[in-house]
């Protein structure tokens, strides 16, 4: 299977969390293991000579931990409020309906740590703009991103091109 077709398993629902917004349900690509498989693959020749993948809860974490495994690295949890139990950093972001906030671990990766940071979707690019900073209050760096989708009208690219320390930016798919 290509990724070409693995992609096509990912399924649009329309107003869904709200009305107005297009959500993109990777449930039937994660149920298909060849598709997954693929996935994993690709998002997983986006970086070498890394130390950790880091991912963002919720969709983020199942693609980020595979990759991990895969290149045989540590897993890093970037998770919304609340959700650790250890001393945090913290970041707000502004998303395509709404405002949240991330936190990482404050003793997640050790300074200097190369990180491929992987998500399903870049919309606005808030939420990977929060997370690239937050690997970067450790003291780590990100020398890659990658995701599944990307919806460029949101203009997420750009939003995280004007990072002092942008990371390139990949998308297996433009939606």
């Amino acid at each position: 299977m290509d990724i070409s077709q693995a992609l096509a398993l990912i399924r649009p629902i329309p107003d869904f969390p709200k009305p107005g917004i297009l959500f993109q349900d990777i449930s039937p690509l994660l149920a298909n293991p060849e598709a997954f498989a693929t996935v994993i693959s690709a998002l997983a020749a986006v970086a070498d000579e890394i130390d950790y993948v880091a991912a963002l809860d919720a969709r983020g974490f199942i693609l980020g931990s595979a990759v991990a495994l895969e290149m045989k690295v540590g897993f890093i949890p970037i998770r919304k409020s609340g959700k650790l139990p250890y001393t945090t950093f913290s970041r707000s972001y502004s998303l395509e309906y709404g405002q949240d906030e991330l936190e990482i671990h404050t003793d997640a990766m050790e300074p200097g740590s190369r990180v491929l940071l992987i998500d399903d979707v870049l919309a606005t690019g808030g939420t990977l703009k929060a997370a690239i900073l937050l690997i970067q209050d450790l003291g780590a760096v990100v020398v890659s991103a990658a995701v599944l989708l990307e919806i460029p009208e949101l203009a997420g690219r750009a939003s995280i091109a004007k990072l002092d320390s942008a990371p390139p930016v990949f998308s297996l798919s433009l939606k």
